[in-house]
């Protein structure tokens, strides 16, 4: 999920991670069905045709979702102020302080957990209201503003949301809140 929200180099490249191995999503394939593993040479050994473990998928190496991916990176690399965009526009839409909400957001991903404790595990994120966030999501719904319909699932902000966007979204929110 972080493969290239946070940085170009993914949550890796932010935070300074360099792992056995990586995966990636739907993300290197431009929003189509893909993934992929990498890793140094010596855990790439292990793998067919070099090593004995196979590995195989329908959409492996699809040409579309490569194509796409290939596109989008492309794209990245040469307008790598998307980030900086994104990141102010996130970083826009939480920033109201929402009473009995904590927001836990990185790059243009966020999630509105209705707890007034801070999240940071599944124990923690079970003690979010889950009947409170309910009434936001229909609330929010009912204005436009289409959200995931579980708060233990993350937000995101992608290009195609403007400025106006998010403060349609912050007001939708305000409203809820003063309503209450």
């Amino acid at each position: 999920m972080c493969g290239f929200r946070v940085a170009f180099g993914g949550a890796q490249a932010r935070y300074g991670v360099k792992p056995d191995m990586t995966a990636f999503g739907k993300i290197i394939g431009g929003g189509l069905p893909i993934a992929a593993y990498g890793g140094s040479a010596e855990v790439m050994n292990y793998v067919a045709p070099v090593g004995p473990i196979y590995q195989a998928g329908t959409l492996s190496g699809n040409p579309l979702a490569v194509s796409a991916g290939l596109a989008v990176v492309n794209y990245l690399k040469e307008h790598p102020e998307v980030y900086t965009t994104l990141e102010a526009r996130t970083a826009a839409l939480c920033s109201d302080e929402l009473p009995g909400v904590t927001v836990n957001r990185v790059g243009s991903m966020f999630t509105f957990f209705f707890t007034t404790e801070p999240v940071f595990d599944y124990e923690s994120a079970k003690k979010a209201d889950t009947v409170r966030f309910a009434k936001f999501f229909n609330h929010m719904l009912e204005h436009g503003i289409y959200l995931a319909p579980s708060q233990f699932e993350a937000g995101f902000v992608g290009m195609a949301h403007l400025d106006s966007d998010i403060e349609e979204t912050r007001a939708a929110a305000r409203q809820f809140f003063e309503a209450e």
